[in-house]
């Protein structure tokens, strides 16, 4: 089930997760065995440093400007911009700059 949002209701998902300085913001939206879904807000120069995932991870900038490491290669994501992180390969997420997404793991 969808949690943590309203339902039946138009809504710009970059406005439901807000940035707070210094620190990395996340509201779960659902979560299950097959799949998680939750908003991320970075404040500038907040990470998340490097993991791997059971899951492949699709990402969504949904604001600002973020950096994704993947196998130790960088790209730069950009509102509107998505990257699929692949399930089991390490992967980091940075702020460059105050940055929103929308994390989708599919298990």
């Amino acid at each position: 089930m969808i949690k943590n949002i309203d339902k039946s209701e138009v809504l710009t998902l970059k406005n439901q997760v807000e940035y707070q300085a210094g620190q990395v913001v996340s509201r779960t939206l659902a979560q299950n065995d097959a799949m998680n879904m939750t908003l991320f807000s970075f404040d500038k120069g907040e990470e998340i440093s490097t993991h791997e995932s059971g899951g492949d991870a699709f990402v969504t900038c949904l604001d600002g400007v973020g950096e994704i490491t993947i196998d130790g290669v960088k790209y730069e994501l950009h509102e509107g911009e998505s990257i699929v992180m692949p399930a089991k390969h390490p992967h980091a997420v940075y702020g460059k700059e105050q940055f929103k997404m929308l994390l989708v793991v599919v298990f």
